[in-house]
C-alpha cells in the first residue's frame, strides 16, 4: 500500500517593500508599472483580538492563475485623551501585521507561483519605481506571525 504524505508548504511569494506613499497611491504605481489592476478589496484583513485594520488591494490574473494582494504592515491608531494637564492630548499606537519586520512599509503576496526568475524579474521592477525605496523576496517560512498572512 503507497503511503500519501500531504505537503502543507506555502504556495505563495512574499515580497517587502519600503515606500512612503500611501496605500491607495502604491498600489496605482503597482498598476501602472507592472500592468496589474490592484483593486481596494471590500473588506480590510483584521483579527478578533485587535482592533487593528489592514487596507488589502486585490488583483487577480485570470491569464495566468495568479493573484496579487498588496498589504499594509503597518496600523496607526489615534487615541483621544480627555486629560488635562502634562499628559493632555492625543497620542497614537501602532500595530503590526508581521511584527517581527517592523521597517517593512508594504506586502506584496503572490500566489500562484513559484518560479524564482519570475521573483527577481518582479523584484528589478519594482526597484526602478522611484517611489519605491527599496524592494526584496521575502521567506515566508522564516517568519513567525506568517498565519497572519493566511486569507
Amino acid at each position: 500500500m503507497q503511503l500519501l504524505t500531504l505537503d502543507l508548504e506555502d504556495d505563495y511569494l512574499l515580497i517587502g517593500i519600503h515606500s512612503t506613499e500611501e496605500d491607495y497611491r502604491l498600489a496605482y504605481l503597482l498598476n501602472k508599472h507592472l500592468e496589474t489592476k490592484l483593486i481596494h478589496y471590500k473588506h480590510h484583513l483584521d483579527f478578533k483580538n485587535s482592533d487593528a485594520q489592514f487596507p488589502l488591494f486585490e488583483f487577480n490574473d485570470e491569464n495566468n492563475f495568479m493573484s496579487y494582494y498588496l498589504i499594509n504592515n503597518k496600523y496607526i491608531q489615534v487615541v483621544k485623551t480627555k486629560n488635562e494637564g502634562l499628559f493632555e492630548g492625543d497620542y497614537s499606537t501602532i500595530s503590526y501585521l508581521i511584527p517581527e519586520k517592523k521597517k517593512i512599509d508594504y506586502f506584496l503576496k503572490i500566489k500562484g507561483c513559484n518560479q524564482s526568475n519570475f521573483v527577481k524579474k518582479l523584484v528589478d521592477k519594482l526597484n526602478n519605481i522611484n517611489q519605491i525605496i527599496t524592494a526584496y523576496a521575502i521567506d515566508p517560512n522564516t517568519l513567525k506571525s506568517k498565519n497572519h498572512l493566511i486569507f
